[in-house]
């Protein structure tokens, strides 16, 4: 059935609707899964009017997965009607009716495959899919589930995946989407009821029918919102400067109090906030490591303020974006309250977060029925009338929709900001706006490192730096000063410039010096120019491919590789060939940058006659251009530069050549050029995490950032908890030492043992490896033993998903287990009873092969150290206490952590992990007696 070419129903949203939900014994129907309960609620003139719901007996057994995640037992179904006998009740409600559900994809085809069964016609109508409504009606929302989505709006649910719950919940959620479709200006519905004519299901229909009511009626705009150019926006905020009152540091404990809800005073929060406000008083360098629970964000915040008071700026900068919106949405909120006054905190980004208004208008323009563009198009009209930052970080993209980003996203002005009708409404120069006007702003690591390096900062003046997150702070300098160069969005960035005859950048550009008169001619940008061009880089990259597979030592079931560019490899005639072809590749290129921008700069001289959406043709030419020579400068950098002072390397994944392939290059010594940006000025600098020593020296991480301990104040105040009688730390005895068995056996014996465990933790776990291939066999291995049936597993980089999402779903199932790798050994909060049981496969060390890890290792042994205590065991145990602390977030928290490596124990730097960590008994026992510890104290 296509609901598409259903007739069109007028006032839709007031008509008849049957939400349906199904649970089913499967997800194909075609592969014979049945329903096993169906449920339907009529909405109509948007009031519930009928209710029905049965369990369907699917003729079937039901998976124990199945039951697990629904709650429905064979038991419940046995004796229920089979679908034929309750298919003319269904009928019977779906006559004439909307068809409405949450993924309309997966309950309409089993619906329709039991109803042919039946012996009933397919049926025919309008369909409404409230996932898609989601999308785009709420598009900050980082989850589109139905069990999210209630709890975002406080809607009766309480018992997630049985039809009946789920339906009355879709329902409710419908009701909810009408009643935001009918707030939105009615410019806003306009333009969405053009794009959603490419959605897959009938939005366009619904939208038309809220417009033609909002017509008889019409309203004035929220007073809020605004309509410029044709597209609604929200007002920005007020902007009005308030003196903050100054206050003593005998007051801090006293605001401290009212700032926090439950406050409870902790001494080493106290003393941490006094060492703060010294060193932005002296303008000195401190160092603080503060554990989990010391309150070390209040304990910077509030001198800063304290600063702030006295016209002094404050930077934060911190490595996450959830870090950051924390600190704005809680901290400083409480702060404000506590303080009774208003406090300017600003957030800077770099211009690539902002939305250009412009460019956006252009695409609006344009015609462009690819669903994820259409749908993205639809998230920003929403977003519009919400935001008041046009931050991307506030948005829910797919993958499509960052591509679409990528076109209309902020890179500067070649014509000018004055040019640009937007410029009043701009997010960027709003942002850039706020910064000057805040005494705190608050910003990422990435930016200021970037920022550092221009030479016109956009970063205002400031006196005193905290960087939080801070041991993540050399490797963010070493990443960004380095380059990147990959295949694939090289290919993306080649394909969007076309020939001059097609509606792509080179096409319109060609076209507006055209219409200008004067009788200028254009730089041409042949179709032979641009086969050439793509057909150079598959040459290029393809050669890049044959390197890797020859050079890399295959290992049985390996994929993914990476291969040290090393100054003697560079000195191979097969890296010479390679060399050529990229200078080949090259020279395409800048013939591309020469010609586009002769033509751009034609352009930029009849500027004064341009149209708006000229203009935005304009700037997006030169955002293409700006990203352009980054290609080009990344090209020279690895075939055409010497610098030894630089690791490079190849990534590739040998079934997907060359599309996986991409390079990198990193520079070894970065001490010198850090110590140079940031602590050679009259600043203040305060570096804090809750992991920056080993064994309680701050000497390896100083070290990283080209500084020392007598330059540096340095202080460690551990976490109040109770580790002692909340944590149980164990090695089990039976597993062998890594090295002296085959991977193979070694796996088998950990999915053995993790089999074991999460039966007695029934799930709660969180397992976590340091190399995916080894994640990898032992998800497969426990998914095949046929012994965890009743649990769901999750395993980064193969059930899909980001980590958030991940850990999201790890938090919905009573029995799961998730399974992660780097990334998952800081940065995730499961607190509480969520998480019972973590266990570490191997200590954290990196592998000795790893491109940098290896520069780094060469490097040690040329001075004369030993490179394993240097570089390598300094490294695995920041991350290990990393780890670590993902077991016990809150005070009552109570958890187990079982260290699968045995060279905790029996190695001679054994110690140095667990003189690391709080001072936790180390209990070695057989798995028989581990079992029964953890079922006894969990």
């Amino acid at each position: 059935m296509n609901g598409k070419n259903a007739k069109v129903v007028t006032a839709m949203w007031k008509n008849k609707m049957a939400v349906v939900d199904i649970e089913t014994t499967g997800n194909a129907p075609k592969k014979g899964d049945r329903i096993m309960q169906i449920a339907i609620v009529i909405i109509e003139e948007n009031k519930i009017t009928d209710q029905f719901s049965s369990f369907v007996n699917p003729e079937q057994p039901i998976p124990p997965f199945i039951v697990e995640l629904t709650g429905i037992t064979p038991h419940q179904v046995n004796n229920a009607p089979l679908f034929g006998e309750i298919a003319p009740e269904i009928y019977k409600r779906l006559e004439g009716a909307v068809f409405v559900a949450h993924n309309v994809q997966f309950d309409l085809p089993f619906l329709q495959a039991e109803m042919e069964m039946a012996g009933y016609d397919k049926w025919q109508g309008s369909l409404i899919d409230t996932v898609e409504l989601a999308r785009f009606l709420l598009p900050t929302t980082d989850s589109f589930k139905l069990s999210d989505l209630t709890a975002q709006f406080n809607l009766s649910h309480d018992r997630p995946h049985q039809a009946d719950s789920d339906a009355l919940a879709t329902s409710f959620l419908l009701l909810k989407f009408f009643s935001k479709l009918n707030q939105l200006p009615l410019v806003t519905l306009e333009k969405m009821e053009e794009l959603s004519l490419h959605l897959k299901s009938n939005i366009a229909e619904l939208c038309k029918s809220i417009i033609s009511d909002k017509r008889k009626d019409i309203k004035a705009l929220p007073a809020d919102i605004e309509v410029v150019r044709g597209i609604a926006l929200k007002k920005a905020p007020d902007q009005t400067e308030e003196e903050i009152s100054p206050f003593n540091s005998d007051k801090i404990e006293v605001i401290l109090k009212q700032a926090v809800p439950h406050y409870e005073k902790r001494e080493s929060q106290l003393l941490m906030t006094a060492e703060v406000e010294k060193a932005f008083d002296n303008n000195t360098y401190l160092a603080v490591e503060a554990g989990t629970g010391v309150g070390k964000t209040m304990a910077y915040l509030l001198p800063a303020v304290k600063q702030a008071a006295q016209g002094n700026r404050v930077v934060i900068t911190t490595q996450t974006v959830q870090l950051q919106e924390q600190i704005i949405r809680n901290e400083a909120m409480l702060l404000q309250k506590a303080l009774n006054q208003k406090i300017e905190f600003a957030l800077l980004k770099g211009r690539s977060h902002y939305l250009h208004l412009l460019k956006f208008e252009q695409a609006l323009a344009e015609e462009e029925p690819q669903y994820d563009v259409v749908l993205t198009k639809m998230q920003l009209l929403t977003w519009l009338t919400e935001t008041e930052n046009g931050d991307v970080d506030e948005l829910n993209l797919t993958s499509g929709g960052r591509l679409f980003w990528n076109r209309i996203r902020h890179s500067g002005w070649f014509l000018g900001k004055e040019k640009d009708p937007w410029k009043e409404k701009d997010f960027y120069l709003r942002a850039l706006e706020k910064a000057k006007r805040s005494p705190i702003v608050i910003t990422n690591h990435s930016m200021l490192v970037n920022d550092i390096q221009r030479k016109t900062p956009l970063m205002p003046p400031f006196s005193s730096l905290v960087i939080d997150e801070a041991h993540h702070f050399e490797d963010t300098c070493r990443r960004q000063w380095g380059k990147q160069l990959d295949y694939i969005n090289l290919k993306y960035t080649i394909g969007q410039i076309g020939n001059d005859s097609q509606d792509l950048l080179a096409g319109r550009l060609n076209k507006i010096i055209h219409s200008e008169p004067g009788g200028k001619q254009p730089q041409e940008l042949s179709d032979e120019l641009i086969q050439e061009l793509s057909h150079e880089a598959d040459l290029s990259f393809g050669q890049l491919g044959s390197l890797l597979k020859s050079s890399v030592a295959l290992r049985k079931g390996q994929q993914k590789y990476s291969l040290s560019l090393t100054p003697e490899m560079k000195e191979s005639s097969h890296w010479k060939k390679i060399q050529y072809a990229f200078e080949r590749l090259l020279s395409c290129m800048k013939q591309i940058n020469q010609r586009l921008q002769y033509n751009l700069d034609l352009v930029k001289k009849e500027s004064d006659k341009l149209t708006d959406s000229k203009k935005a043709i304009t700037e997006e030419t030169y955002s293409f251009l700006t990203e352009w020579s980054e290609w080009i400068q990344a090209i020279r950098v690895f075939f055409l530069k010497k610098d030894n002072s630089a690791v490079m390397w190849l990534d590739g994944d040998l079934r997907s050549l060359p599309g996986s392939l991409s390079l990198t290059s990193r520079s070894i010594h970065i001490q010198e050029e850090i110590k140079e940006h940031f602590f050679t000025k009259e600043k203040a600098v305060v570096l804090t995490s809750a992991t920056l020593t080993i064994d309680h020296s701050f000497e390896y991480f100083l070290k990283g950032l080209g500084i020392n301990e007598q330059q540096t104040s340095c202080k460690i105040y551990a976490s109040p908890f109770d580790y002692k009688s909340s944590v149980r730390l164990m090695v089990p005895k039976e597993l062998p030492e890594i090295k002296k068995v085959s991977q193979q056996e070694y796996v088998e014996m950990v999915t053995d043992h993790l089999i074991a465990m999460g039966q007695a933790t029934k799930g709660r776990m969180l397992v976590l490896f340091t190399s995916h291939e080894m994640l990898r066999q032992t998800y497969e291995l426990m998914k095949d033993s046929g012994l965890m049936e009743d649990f769901v597993l999750m395993a980064q980089g193969i059930t899909g998903g980001s980590r958030t999402k991940l850990t999201k779903n790890f938090q919905r199932f009573d029995k799961a287990i998730l399974f992660g790798t780097s990334s998952f050994w800081e940065g995730i909060d499961i607190p509480g009873e969520d998480l019972s049981c973590l266990v570490m496969v191997r200590l954290p060390f990196s592998p000795p092969d790893e491109p940098l890890t290896k520069a780094l290792w060469n490097e040690a042994e040329r001075q004369g150290k030993n490179p394993f205590a240097e570089i390598s065991l300094p490294k695995a145990i920041l991350r290990f206490r990393q780890g670590f602390g993902r077991l016990i977030r809150h005070e009552n928290d109570r958890g187990l952590i079982v260290i699968f490596d045995r060279r905790l124990i029996t190695a001679s730097y054994g110690r140095y992990f667990l003189s690391s960590i709080p001072s936790v008994p180390v209990e070695e026992r057989d798995l028989e007696s581990i079992v029964q510890e953890i079922e006894h104290w969990l």
